[in-house]
């Protein structure tokens, strides 16, 4: 049998029985994606190491997805050794070395959001109105792509404001609407048949590729290093720079380790320096004998004891 015969059975039998409805999302993605169209149609007992370091290595540009595919290649064949299909032992992903993966933080500036945001609205009627509602939605909420990709209509109470995903990477968690998430979904046409919110070319199914439309608008918007998961990261960075407490944002984030939220830590000092601007700034002032902000002369007075 060839690997696209057993794709479909083992995304079934395993994949979505036995997994988190968000990883069984991926796991159908990243073998629809990278791994059918290379290495489909051959035999799944003619699959050797070379064919699977191969294929991870043509994805070096993108280091983490291709180690995110190899961890899912790898079960794949594991489940194929269990079920008979190749003598066990024989998983042609072993020895593959994945690559180094560096931790990166990477945010958007206001200008950036601002870039995006004219990309996204050029954009329109040229790419699939749930790509660019996609998008929206990731940066809007803060929510990982898998959780999108993977949402149904049936989740989704748009009175109260609320995603209930049964279970995301860290459990059954709370996705919260905000005005404009709430805006971007009531534009959004739903498919009869179709209970994804993110919808794809295929009939009844959730979108796949959102790489491919995803660099055209990174390309158009000049951010070109930029991830669709750093998005998840600006969503937060924005909270730490507001004053966000740290707690809350990760509450947010459906993060289980307050060490997952703390690389956020440094970007909350910024409205400690926005007040110290501002205080500085009305002192200056009435230093000068000018009023501040247009008003009177600001009166550095103690405050008369209660």
């Amino acid at each position: 049998m060839s690997l696209a015969d057993l794709t479909e059975r083992f995304l079934a039998e395993h994949a979505e029985a036995k997994r988190k409805p968000a990883t069984a999302t991926e796991y159908r993605r990243m073998l629809r994606l990278h791994v059918l169209p290379k290495l489909g149609g051959r035999r799944v007992t003619e699959i050797e190491r070379p064919h699977v370091a191969r294929l991870h290595h043509d994805m070096a540009a993108t280091p983490y997805q291709a180690n995110r595919m190899l961890a899912v290649l790898r079960k794949f064949f594991n489940w194929v050794e269990q079920h008979g299909h190749r003598p066990d032992g024989s998983n042609p992903c072993r020895h593959v070395e994945k690559f180094p993966e560096k931790k990166r933080e990477r945010f958007l500036s206001e200008a950036e959001l601002a870039r995006l945001g004219e990309a996204l609205a050029a954009a329109e009627g040229r790419e699939s109105p749930h790509f660019l509602a996609l998008v929206r939605l990731l940066v809007f909420t803060g929510a990982r792509l898998g959780e999108w990709l993977g949402a149904r209509w049936e989740w989704i109470d748009l009175e109260r404001g609320v995603v209930r995903l049964p279970d995301s990477k860290t459990g059954a968690k709370n996705l919260y609407l905000n005005p404009p998430a709430l805006d971007v979904l009531a534009g959004l046409p739903r498919l009869a048949g179709n209970p994804h919110v993110i919808v794809g070319a295929k009939p009844g199914a959730a979108l796949v590729n959102a790489e491919k439309p995803w660099r055209a608008i990174r390309k158009a918007a000049g951010l070109d290093d930029v991830r669709l998961h750093d998005l998840r990261h600006s969503h937060a960075s924005v909270g730490a720079a507001a004053g966000l407490s740290l707690p809350v944002i990760g509450a947010l984030l459906g993060h289980s380790q307050p060490a997952t939220t703390a690389r956020y830590a440094h970007l909350s000092t910024d409205p400690l320096r926005a007040a110290s601007d501002t205080i500085a700034s009305r002192i200056a002032a009435a230093m000068r004998g000018k009023p501040a902000d247009g008003g009177n002369v600001v009166a550095l007075k103690p405050k008369a004891p209660a």
